[in-house]
């Protein structure tokens, strides 16, 4: 490990640009004769819109043109479209109901767009759309999945009777049944997964530029995926041909899942723009971001596990009803199934396990992929589960977990994944001590004595990244190929360009990334800069999500360096008239092993260029690029342990320490994998503790603004104890797992398990506000 390479806490170089302003977002971008767009967005939950009149809009000042919904429709412009088909247990394909950008005929949930202002400046499109004249006929509406699957409900799609979206099912029934059939013990558990709203600290937006000289579209956009929205858009919304449609996303302010997707917004501006003649942007509020940001999580699930005399889990069955909202997005369908079912097996090694998940439409915002998607949802579950097993089998809740964690690898679960290596009890190990877990009842009984109640829970979280291989998610359903690209561009003075398929938005790949360069080549980080988020600059990549950038788009980067380092060598061996094999690469040189010979990396990077003497046969320049397609899943793994203290007067949770031990394999930046995890471990806690999307039962947000949302704040939060056990990847060469979702998967359950035990009772969901704990605290 050099000053700079891999293991190095080498500070962000990317931070400097943040911290003083200098960061480009789309809202800085401006062009020429740019317009701004308003949308006009449905009141109700439900309802048809009979007429929409624009004649008092159109003649105020500064207005370009009202476009609606109706007219999209007339220009072809398609539906937006979910990209993961899942098949009931039937047989039957899902229930897409269609979603236009916006809406013709009929609005499904409170903040859909049913027409756009374009003007001047966004003020006097806002101005503007408030003069335009909506005719809804409110339609019953049903925002409770319950509710949405009784007959007699209100009906989202015809697409969909019953507003069921799927009823699909993975695992033995059958082994199941068997097991329970035998159990010694039986556990069950009701859970309610919270829905959150993502509340990335950029909004989200869009400028859009048609050139009809050359009929093309350039979008800037906010999205984790630029070449995927590239995609999407022409091969799926006739937006416009694949080469004649650009796709910019600068600096991205956050993106935690909630901006993998295609919106209604950026089809909107591109058709815009070429309707107008003019550049289109749109950027998005606070409260609009509430309403139309894809939501995450919100999921209902009975659960029972079976366990023999000695506590040995012997089978698991769970069922699980998912809120779609409104309509399907881009990955929600594989969100609750392929990412959620197939985890259920955690850390343990449960011979027998059954799921079933049935989708449900709801007249409310879209549910897709949030910060661990689906990873998050099963391990609260499992964990709550244990703790809720270890309390009613009386034994220690760390025992219950060591008697059944799985000790050889690799192991099949039940339920397709299968895990490659791991030490789960390391993880736990390190977690205990950290936090003195012998020494818990001690504190326990002196916080009695002060009048306070003392809990400790636990959480073992494992987790599915890299997502991948193509292959078997292809088998799974999935529309795209989840490989990863790259290519290394070595400049004739020998500075480096990388050209990577991921996509940063708060991941610090500018580093990282820099840094594996700088361990192979020993070159200084300054030398190397990153290049993403350009279809026009950038070959295909799938972008970022899934904690998949080091794993998979680093391994791509490895692959492209190692072609590139290669033909490097050639061209030194034949420089220094030595064999290529006698060749390596140390301090920025390529020296012959065993002598004092040696060329400068930026002299055989000219020698590329200027080809005045290359081996017979080789062409000049030195670039190279790679596609990487994992052979298997990554498994991150963790152990967390939380303390804290409940007030019996009031139900306020304090915390007195949280305790984080995970195994990401190999770290290439500790300090940033450390932010990675306090990101996660915030979000975490704030499901368990604060945030919850509400609608009322007529489908109306009542948590549209920070006033009614509660987003952990610094005061919230502990300070975290942090550690981290290793055990190397096997499926890539890095030995790379994974950590950008973790502290979000593992953490609710933590703080859960441990209010639960500080108050004596076990029915508590989340959020835990002070009313909720204190109201379980005194309820008969």
């Amino acid at each position: 490990m050099g000053v700079e390479g891999i293991g190095a806490r080498v500070v962000r170089k990317e931070d400097k640009r943040f911290i003083t302003g200098k960061g480009r977002y789309v809202d800085d971008i401006k062009l020429p004769g740019m317009t701004h767009a308003y949308f006009i967005r449905s009141p109700h939950a439900h309802a048809k819109v009979k007429g929409i009149d624009s004649s008092a809009a159109l003649k105020m000042p500064g207005v370009v043109a009202v476009l609606t919904g109706q007219q999209l429709v007339d220009d072809k412009v398609g539906n937006l479209i979910c990209g993961w088909a899942i098949t009931s247990k039937d047989g039957s394909p899902m229930k897409m109901g269609a979603w236009p950008a916006m809406a013709p005929e009929t609005v499904r949930f409170v903040g859909q767009a049913v027409a756009v202002v374009i003007a001047e400046s966004k003020n006097l499109a806002r101005d503007a759309a408030e003069a335009v004249v909506v005719d809804y006929e409110e339609l019953p509406a049903v925002a409770d999945m319950h509710a949405a699957i009784k007959a007699g409900a209100p009906q989202l799609h015809p697409e969909a009777p019953g507003n069921q979206v799927y009823d699909w099912v993975i695992g033995d029934e059958g082994a199941v049944d068997a097991a329970f059939s035998k159990a010694a013990n039986v556990v069950k558990l009701d859970v309610t997964n919270n829905r959150l709203a993502p509340n990335a600290m950029e909004p989200r937006a869009a400028i859009a530029d048609y050139d009809a000289a050359e009929e093309h579209f350039t979008l800037y956009t906010t999205s984790q995926n630029p070449h995927v929205a590239r995609l999407v858009l022409s091969a799926f919304y006739n937006i416009a041909p694949e080469h004649k449609l650009r796709v910019i996303a600068p600096d991205v302010g956050g993106g935690f899942g909630s901006k993998i997707f295609i919106y209604p917004e950026e089809m909107v501006a591109l058709w815009a723009s070429k309707k107008v003649g003019r550049p289109v942007k749109w950027t998005g509020d606070r409260t609009e971001a509430f309403l139309t940001d894809a939501h995450g999580r919100d999921h209902v699930t009975h659960a029972e596990m079976a366990f023999d005399a000695n506590n040995k889990i012997t089978g698991l069955k769970v069922k699980t009803y998912a809120n779609f909202g409104a309509y399907m997005s881009l990955f929600s369908s594989s969100v609750p199934t392929y990412l959620y079912a197939t985890l259920l097996s955690g850390q343990y090694n449960i011979p027998a396990i059954h799921a079933e998940v049935i989708g449900v439409y709801t007249n409310t915002t879209p549910v897709d992929a949030y910060r661990g998607a689906g990873r998050p949802e099963a391990s609260y579950l499992l964990e709550r589960l244990m703790e809720t097993a270890a309390r009613q089998l009386k034994v220690d809740p760390a025992q219950l977990r060591r008697t059944n964690f799985i000790t050889q690898f690799p192991h099949q679960t039940p339920v397709i994944m299968a895990y490659d290596t791991g030490d789960f009890n390391a993880s736990l190990d390190a977690a205990m001590k950290a936090i003195d877990y012998a020494g818990f009842p001690a504190r326990k009984a002196q916080a009695k004595s002060q009048g306070k109640l003392r809990g400790i829970g636990v959480s073992c979280y494992i987790e599915a990244c890299g997502i991948a291989p193509s292959k078997a998610v292809g088998s799974l359903g999935a529309g795209v190929g989840l490989w990863e690209s790259a290519e290394v561009r070595v400049n004739p003075v020998g500075t480096i360009e990388i050209l990577t398929g991921s996509h940063s938005h708060g991941q610090g790949h500018e580093t990282t990334f820099c840094q594996l360069v700088a361990d192979r080549l020993g070159v200084p980080i300054s030398q190397v800069s990153i290049v993403h988020g350009d279809t026009d600059k950038v070959q295909f990549g799938m972008g970022t999500y899934g904690s998949r950038s080091a794993a998979v788009g680093l391994t791509a980067i490895l692959k492209a360096m190692e072609k590139m380092e290669s033909k490097a060598k050639k061209i030194a061996a034949h420089a220094l008239e030595a064999s290529e094999a006698d060749i390596v690469i140390e301090n920025g040189e390529f020296k012959v092993t065993g002598t004092d010979k040696a060329i400068a990396f930026p002299m055989v990077a000219l020698a590329a260029y200027t080809a005045h003497n290359l081996p017979e046969g080789m062409e000049p320049g030195l670039k190279e690029s790679a596609f990487y397609d994992p052979t298997n899943f990554t498994f991150p793994a963790g152990a967390y342990i939380c303390e804290l203290e409940v007030d019996p007067g009031t139900g306020k949770t304090s915390f007195v320490n949280f305790v984080a031990a995970d195994d990401f394999g190999r770290l290439i930046n500790p300090m940033i994998v450390e932010g990675q995890v306090h990101g996660g471990l915030a979000q975490g806690i704030g499901q368990a503790l604060l945030e919850h999307a509400i609608y009322d039962a007529n489908g109306q947000p009542v948590t549209a603004s920070f006033m009614d949302y509660s987003m952990p704040r610094a005061d919230d939060l502990p300070s975290f104890n942090l550690s981290h056990t290793t055990t190397l990847c096997p499926g890539n060469p890095l030995g790379i797992k994974g950590c950008g979702e973790a502290g979000a998967i593992g953490a609710s359950a933590a703080v859960i398990n441990a209010i639960t035990d500080a108050i004596g009772k076990n029915n508590l969901e989340m959020p835990a506000t002070p009313d909720r704990v204190w109201r379980t605290i005194n309820a008969a």
